[in-house]
């Protein structure tokens, strides 16, 4: 539970031949990870199955293609799991290609036909520039040999003058349509050397010339109705196109599922990939196993292979821990934390994992910060009937109300009513020093906890030096207990302690210690970094301490925000403005200050928590399995 399953590293020594039946049955146990490092024994060089993954990739991608067009069920149902020759995958590949070619067709046509209804839209808004003209279109395109012809827009207010202006010019000005605050306008006449002055003067007045395209040769109205026919005709093309896509994937739907099972139980030999290395007749396949399921796995070898095989597993060893991968037990109540705590990374093998410690320590935070009956019981009703869009988070969601709820009840708080019942523990405003209080005692624990992980990891890693010096290590935590416990000594006694002030002085001294010996530079530069990462170490956990007073702070904001609401609630004078705004301030605080509180409750996890003793840059463990659906 707080850490990955121990595991061991594996060689599978089998036939060439029965590394399909190996791949199969190991994808079928799903406790088997590939280890794709080279193999220190020189004559296993060779890594078999080439030809086998680039049938598979190719196929993979055929399916992948096709099913853009061809839905399949979300749900793969693997029936009769066998081995996949590479005769059957290249049959299966062969008759995927046939399928792509005939939706090539498809996509093809329905291209065409999107540009077809593309260009129709195109020229209907086109055509709403000259709607209101009753000529042929054609007329004024192109270049005329004695006629120079303009047609755009001008600002309305440009019209009058533009008229005169072209005519000085003898130039004609027609306006034909009115669009909002412009015109539009047809300005002919004979070409000749006023065409230079009529284009200066178009520019003056703000012309906007408006192309025609070729495609509109007649009478506005003619050409709507052309319009009007060609996209009738385009819809039934498109209706029949998809009639004829439908009644292909009915044709070929269940095929395409015995494809798609087919490369699916392909797999898990085309994953191996490099895990696997041979030397003639015989394989080599490495890779790492959790320990429970060693035996396990020599068992069902058994059962499916004829030929006889070696299991070889040992213990990593130090240099390779690294390279093992952590194997997270799966756990539906941790699940929608685990998801969080991965969004930060992986433990690295043998770390402690702190899923477990993350979701009591999160659930119990937003309950202190967000304290209230009503509004936890809110969340956890919204939890239980978005259960489906929710999915494993409703778990996550229910359980954060549940603890809102609970510490309402310890705050005698119901939707921010606080004269309901007396408060079981204390309602935060009626002493705020003392939620401070509380908030810095839970901080202490908090970083306490997360020094003692820390020093746990870097012991397991074997590490002692950063086990005992490091920010997080041994003298650090020494030196931030002995800090803690003379401030309250100075404060309960009125001194600091001559014994608890050496142990300070003391750490401090070790800690600038090995800084000075673990930096590398001058002498001046030495000193300089030595002291300066020692008095982060200790500002460190200052700022640190001090960041979970927010937990207090958020608890009296909670508690603040009513008091405001009700405050704007009795400034309504009619008992239905009163209703309204309550409903809608509990439900402003509801969605609001939750997002708010949740997201500063993954801060302290994250920055007060994970980075002090949590890598995060561990391989997750990833098995072979069957019915990965990467294939569809």
């Amino acid at each position: 539970m707080f850490s990955p399953r121990p595991m061991k590293h594996v060689l599978l020594k089998v036939l060439t031949e029965d590394l399909p039946q190996v791949s199969l049955t190991l994808a079928e146990l799903a406790c088997f990870c590939p280890d794709h490092r080279d193999l220190p024994e020189a004559h296993f060089t060779h890594i078999p199955g080439e030809r086998f993954r680039e049938l598979h990739a190719q196929a993979s991608s055929r399916l992948h293609k096709i099913t853009r067009y061809f839905q399949l069920d979300t749900q793969t149902r693997l029936g009769g799991v066998h081995v996949i020759s590479e005769t059957e995958l290249e049959e299966t590949n062969r008759w995927l290609g046939e399928v792509w070619e005939r939706c090539s067709g498809f996509e093809e046509n329905l291209r065409r036909m999107n540009d077809e209804k593309q260009l129709l839209a195109q020229l209907e808004h086109a055509l709403e520039n000259f709607g209101e003209l009753n000529i042929d279109l054609g007329l004024l395109q192109g270049e005329r040999l004695f006629l120079d012809i303009h047609v755009g827009m001008v600002p309305r207010a440009n019209v009058t003058q533009l008229k005169e202006a072209v005519a000085l010019a003898d130039y004609l000005l027609f306006d034909y349509m009115q669009h909002g605050e412009s015109t539009h306008v047809i300005v002919v006449g004979l070409k000749g050397a006023h065409e230079q002055e009529l284009r200066s003067v178009l520019d003056t007045a703000g012309f906007h010339a408006l192309p025609i395209p070729p495609e509109l040769q007649h009478e506005p109205e003619r050409v709507r109705t052309e319009l009007s026919r060609r996209k009738q005709a385009l819809g039934q093309q498109l209706q029949r196109q998809q009639q004829e896509i439908l009644s292909c994937a009915a044709e070929v739907k269940a095929s395409l599922e015995q494809a798609r099972n087919t490369l699916n139980m392909a797999e898990p030999y085309v994953r191996i990939d490099t895990a696997v290395h041979s030397s003639g007749h015989l394989a080599v396949i490495s890779g790492w196993i959790p320990a429970r399921d060693i035996q396990r796995t020599g068992q069902a070898l058994e059962r499916a292979l004829s030929n006889p095989f070696q299991l070889d597993a040992r213990t990593p060893t130090a240099d390779e821990r690294m390279l093992v991968p952590s194997y997270m037990p799966d756990n539906r109540l941790m699940a929608p934390f685990a998801t969080l705590v991965r969004q930060y990374g992986i433990p690295r093998y043998g770390e402690i994992d702190p899923t477990a410690i993350f979701a009591v320590t999160f659930v119990l935070m937003f309950g202190m910060m967000f304290g209230d009956i009503g509004h936890g019981l809110c969340i956890a009703l919204i939890a239980w009937l978005a259960r489906k869009k929710l999915g494993k988070f409703t778990l996550f969601t229910f359980s954060i109300g549940l603890s809102a709820s609970f510490f309402g009840l310890l705050y005698g708080s119901v939707f921010g009513y606080e004269q309901l019942f007396d408060a079981l523990w204390i309602a935060p405003l009626s002493d705020p020093l003392y939620m401070l209080r509380v908030a810095l005692v839970w901080g202490m624990a908090f970083l306490v906890l997360i020094s003692v992980i820390a020093i746990y990891n870097r012991i397991i890693q074997h590490d002692l030096t950063h086990a005992l010096f490091d920010s997080n290590g041994l003298v650090s935590a020494l030196l931030y207990l002995s800090l803690l416990f003379g401030l309250y000594n100075l404060y309960a006694n009125g001194r600091f302690g001559t014994a608890t002030a050496s142990l300070c002085i003391l750490s401090l001294l070790l800690l600038f210690a090995y800084r000075l010996i673990e930096t590398h530079a001058t002498p001046g530069e030495r000193m300089l970094v030595a002291f300066i990462e020692t008095f982060e170490t200790l500002t460190g956990y200052i700022s640190n301490t001090l960041s979970f007073l927010r937990v207090a702070a958020f608890s009296l904001n909670h508690v603040a925000l009513a008091i405001a609401l009700f405050s704007l609630t009795n400034m309504m004078e009619s008992l239905h403005g009163q209703l309204v705004t309550l409903v809608l301030g509990n439900l402003f605080i509801l969605v609001l200050e939750g997002a708010v509180v949740a997201i500063q409750v993954l801060r302290l996890e994250y920055y007060e928590g994970f980075s002090r003793f949590y890598s995060g840059d561990g391989l997750e463990f990833r098995p072979l399995r069957l019915n990965s659906g990467v294939s569809g």
